[in-house]
């Protein structure tokens, strides 16, 4: 009907952009030429999970679980993700890895200031309202009996927790009474910064 504008034909390049610099398909001559290509990346994925795997297996002493739980209290996968995070950091700083809009072809961008959401005390004082409602109408015996089974059921390692906080979510208990209930039994998580 017209000429694109400014705005849309921009749109148009950094989808281009965003193609040859951030998928890598300009790296290949057919990326999906007989599959080989996506093929080659999937079998990458599972080598590289494969190494995963083996490592908590590891860990654990023959135990995935155990070694993902012994993972987590030695703060392996926050390591890990820190690790990466930088890696892709200094990437993006030096230019090694380009993302169209943040380190290249930022010419053009809307650097209008972004609304961010705000809680006011006006929004904060409607919340605790609507919550005191919700306690008010509910069938507190319903609720007690609720947190009784997430109690239960989180005492037994064996047992699935997630009905149990289905049914207590349904019987309107709140999210602080549920952490409160399952607090009780597991205790509050702290996590340990990455050094």
């Amino acid at each position: 009907m017209a000429l694109p504008t400014e705005k849309a034909a921009r749109i148009a390049l950094r989808t281009q952009q965003v193609i040859a610099h951030e998928t890598n398909v300009a790296s290949v001559a057919d990326p999906l030429g007989g599959s080989y290509f996506v093929e080659e990346l999937t079998d990458e994925m599972e080598r590289q999970a494969e190494e995963l795997f083996e490592y908590l297996d590891v860990l654990g002493n023959g135990s995935m679980l155990e070694g993902a739980i012994q993972g987590i209290e030695e703060n392996w996968f926050q390591g890990r993700i820190a690790d990466s995070a930088y890696e892709l950091e200094r990437r993006f700083n030096s230019g090694d890895h380009i993302r169209v809009g943040v380190n290249a072809f930022r010419e053009g961008n809307d650097d209008a200031q972004i609304d961010l959401l705000r809680i006011s005390n006006e929004d904060e004082k409607k919340q605790r309202k609507r919550l005191g409602q919700v306690r008010q109408d509910r069938d507190q015996a319903t609720v007690d009996a609720s947190l009784e089974r997430v109690r239960t059921d989180a005492a037994d390692p064996e047992i699935n927790l997630m009905p149990a906080l289905i049914d207590a979510v349904k019987s309107y208990a709140t999210l602080g009474e549920v952490m409160g209930t399952m607090e009780a039994e597991f205790g509050r998580h702290v996590e340990v910064p990455v050094i």
